[in-house]
């Protein structure tokens, strides 16, 4: 699965998820709810770009 980057700098791994925010382990960035905000500086989906790793 891919990683995200927001512009602030925070990395989306999806083998991590986000479990301090309900996001299981395993769940692919485009799997994340529309809701879902950077645990960093709150920003959403949109202001994410893939990185390649």
């Amino acid at each position: 699965m891919k990683k995200y980057r927001c512009a602030c700098g925070y990395v989306y791994d999806p083998e991590k998820g986000d479990p301090e925010h309900g996001i299981r382990p395993g769940t692919a960035f485009e799997d994340l709810p529309d809701d879902w905000r950077c645990p960093t500086c709150g920003a959403d989906k949109t202001r994410f770009k893939m990185v390649d790793e």
